[in-house]
This record gives structure tokens, sequence and C-alpha cells, in this order.
């Protein structure tokens, strides 16, 4: 299998979760919206986005979620929880997508990929409400993590994974994640991990261009 990706959130995610896995998978760095090349790629994904995980007979799987999904199942790891436990992963997936981690991606995108890629002028009101959905969600995950080490308990899970897609690029983003101590203290322990931390390491993938500094924040 090949896994087509990028430095984005969402395939360095799904780089994370193979090489957290160990699975048996090639990296590929791809590009499918850059010119000239909607046609190689879009068999593959009709989107165009990445990640991408293509099969030997040449059929494909995107979205991070899935592709980390057939990952664990493959590699016959509990990282992506099955049995009693899957629905509590679903519920912070789902509820992560629509609020902690919608909220990091508004802020990210108005501070970092707008301006990194020339995408329009900044929105003050897109950011406020970014924060604002970013604290909610913070302050639930404060609380919760405040209990345990990990989303799901005793081990670290996809959902941590996923809940956790923006704050590498926090850099650019600069969400007050400090100021939720137990939240600070889980995104340290995902630090911790090789396969979090660089999954890039030894892989072919250019840096993504700077944001300069003339952003508006």
């Amino acid at each position: 299998m090949r896994l087509l990706f990028s430095r984005n959130p969402n395939p360095r995610l799904a780089v994370a979760v193979a090489r957290h896995l160990g699975a048996d998978v090639a990296f590929e760095f791809a590009a499918p919206r850059a010119p000239g090349q909607a046609e190689r790629y879009r068999a593959l994904n009709p989107t165009l986005l990445l990640p991408v995980l293509v099969f030997a007979d040449g059929g494909s799987l995107w979205e991070a979620d899935a592709i980390a999904c057939r990952l664990a199942r493959d590699a016959g790891s509990r990282f992506w929880r099955t049995g009693s436990e899957e629905p509590a992963m679903i519920q912070w997936l789902s509820w992560g997508k629509e609020n902690f981690v919608r909220g990091c991606d508004m802020v990210s995108y108005e501070r970092g990929t707008r301006p990194r890629y020339g995408l329009g002028p900044f929105d003050a009101a897109v950011l406020e409400a970014g924060l604002a959905r970013f604290a909610e969600g913070a302050a639930l995950l404060d609380a919760e993590l405040s209990r345990r080490d990990w989303l799901l308990g005793d081990a670290v899970s996809y959902a941590d994974f996923r809940m956790a897609t923006f704050l590498p690029y926090n850099d650019v983003a600069r969400l007050p994640l400090h100021d939720y101590p137990s939240l600070a203290r889980w995104y340290g322990r995902l630090e911790a991990l090789d396969a979090w931390r660089d999954p890039f390491s030894g892989l072919q993938a250019p840096e993504l261009p700077p944001v300069p500094a003339t952003a508006t924040d």
C-alpha cells in the first residue's frame, strides 16, 4: 500500500498514525491540486484532497479517520478501539471534529493557512469565533483529562491523535493551550511519542511555505 500525504494537518495525522502503528505502507508525497496534477489523482480521491491510501489493486481509501481505522485493523491494534470501547471513541471523534478540532482549525486557518497561501483578507470574525469554540472545547477537555491520561483511559488511542490534529501548528495558531493545565499535560504526552512529534522523519516532504511576518492576527 501507498500513503499519499503532504505536510498539512489531516495528511500529517494519517502519517503519524501509520508511523505509530508501524504500518506496512510506502509514503509518497503528493500535491493533487497542483497545476496539471488533478487528473492523475482524481480516480483515487474525487475531492483531490489528502491523505489517500492506495492499494495494490489500484483501489483507494480516503479521509484520515477511515485510513486510521483500516491501518489499525490491519495491525491488529487497539489504537482504533473496537468492541465495547468503540462507541466512546466515536463520541470523541464526533464531538472533537465539530467543537475543539473545529475551533483549532478556524484559528489555524486565519493565522496560518490563509496568509501562508495568500487566500484572501484576514477575517477577524472567524478568528474570534474559532477562539471561542476552542475555549469552550478546551475547558471541557481540561476537566476530562484531569481525571485520566488519555481520552479513553489507560492508553493512547486514535481519539487522542484526532483531537490534536491542529496542535502541531500552534507556533502559528498561538492557541492558549497552557491556560488549560491538564490539556497541556495531555498534549505533552503526545509530543513524547516519536510518531506524533516528527512523523515526517526520513521522508521526502517539502516544508510548508512560511507564513509572512506581516500576517494580521
